[in-house]
């Protein structure tokens, strides 16, 4: 059962208590669309200063959005295009400190500075993208960048 944990001392323990907190949320379900969609609610209200939480499931051919926290989003991303599309196609994670200085930059949300995207795999196979927006320029740094490889190696265990 789940139970919300205090986000007290360093940021280091309380991306700890995260990943603690989706164990506990993932522990024996094997929904995909209920894990990710209490992951992506995880990651909203854990992260501050961010304003879109979710991910893009690929399909075989592109990216499809899946559960999310935030604005509505563009539904299909084909790879290699924008920040997600590329993060998948590279299967390698993105940190985009001025997401407007990104070439081909897919603009869902208009107050989006910045982003991050994490590629899912599993057995060497992709599976979609975990996606984080920000208002704010440069809000992703390596250790959020570590965690949130963690983070998404996690979810992808259970999809």
């Amino acid at each position: 059962m789940f139970q919300a944990m205090p986000y007290d001392g360093t940021r280091s323990e309380r991306f700890e208590a995260v990943l603690s907190q989706l164990a506990a949320l993932m522990e024996g379900e094997t929904n995909a669309i209920a894990n990710l969609a209490n992951a992506s609610a995880l990651l909203k209200f854990s992260l501050p200063d961010t304003n879109w939480a979710g991910f893009y499931l690929f399909d075989g051919k592109e990216l499809v959005l899946g559960p999310f926290q935030g604005l509505p989003a563009c539904i299909r991303i084909p790879l290699g295009r924008g920040v997600c599309g590329t993060a998948a196609a590279e299967r390698r994670t993105l940190v985009v400190d001025d997401v407007h200085a990104f070439p081909g930059h897919i603009a869902c949300d208009a107050a989006s500075n910045s982003e991050i995207v994490v590629p899912l795999i599993k057995d060497d196979r992709l599976l979609g993208v975990l996606d984080i927006d920000s208002p704010l320029k440069h809000r992703f740094d390596d250790e959020e960048r570590r965690f949130l490889e963690r983070f998404a190696a996690m979810v992808s265990e259970v999809l």
